[in-house]
């Protein structure tokens, strides 16, 4: 199943500037693996070494927190958006 994924401005240098970038998955995890492949490099960015989620990187479905739903295992819709929002800190 397709879906698109938003991506941070951040990440653009990775994606040739794409704001948006349609890949095929059934979870987020998968989902951001087909990221991976399309842009090399991405991965780096948002993944840990041990494949987790680095915790300044939040993935969004549905204006949800996938870290509030089931993670990298959360469910995609056909046609859903994930939005990729890095973590803001300031003082």
């Amino acid at each position: 199943m397709s879906v698109v994924v938003r991506i941070p401005t951040q990440l653009r240098s990775l994606t040739g500037g794409a704001s948006e970038a349609k890949v095929d998955g059934a979870t987020v995890g998968e989902a951001l693996s087909a990221l991976e492949k399309l842009h090399p490099g991405v991965g780096e960015r948002l993944f840990d070494e041990g494949g987790q989620l680095r915790r300044f990187v939040n993935v969004f479905v549905a204006e949800e927190d996938v870290r509030f739903l089931d993670g990298l295992a959360t469910p995609l819709s056909d046609g859903q958006t994930l939005s990729i929002v890095p973590a803001v800190a300031g003082g």
